[in-house]
């Protein structure tokens, strides 16, 4: 079980490492759109594309999309912290993995599954922007169902670390490295 919620630990690591990079590419992206958008109409020169319009929001959804299963390892994510601070860490530890395997894993399983379906159908057609220009939008679409399956495996690496919490005699927080 440790080496499940290491590997797993380590893969979402990784995909939140490189949404960070793509964070700073889509601001990079976005002021080249807003200084173009300025500067363009006052020189006569088109500097901007709806493909770099696209690139923006495409960014912006992978940032998402890739940095969700960190900020649940890293417990960056919303709970009511009003009553989870007054509670026992053994009584955190339940009630986390009750509501992982309850609600969370369940969600993200049936969102992945659901939405399988729609990326093969946009991928095996190569569907495209409508706007002329525009970027393909089937890669996106199959970005979607991995990163919800990555988000539930997040949950059961998390479901698994406050089971083992449980499992120890006395109650030690799991090193999360």
């Amino acid at each position: 079980m440790r080496r499940f919620v290491h590997t797993v630990d380590r893969l979402n690591g990784a995909l939140g490492r490189a949404a960070a990079w793509l964070g700073f590419a889509m601001v990079l992206v976005g002021a080249w759109n807003a200084l173009a958008l300025y500067v363009g109409p006052r020189t006569g020169l088109r500097l901007t594309s709806n493909a770099l319009t696209e690139l923006q929001w495409y960014l912006f959804s992978l940032v998402f999309l890739g940095a969700a299963p960190l900020a649940l390892r890293e417990g960056a994510h919303v709970r009511v912290d009003v009553l989870h601070t007054r509670l026992h860490p053994r009584q955190r530890d339940w009630i986390e993995l009750a509501l992982l395997l309850v609600f969370l894993c369940p969600f993200t399983a049936v969102v992945a599954a659901n939405t399988a379906g729609v990326a093969w159908r946009s991928f095996v057609e190569r569907e495209g922007s409508p706007d002329p220009g525009g970027l393909l939008r089937w890669p996106l679409k199959c970005c979607v169902p991995v990163a919800f399956l990555l988000l539930c495996l997040q949950g059961l690496a998390e479901a698994a670390r406050r089971a083992l919490a449980l499992k120890a005699p006395t109650h030690a927080p799991e090193d999360r490295r």
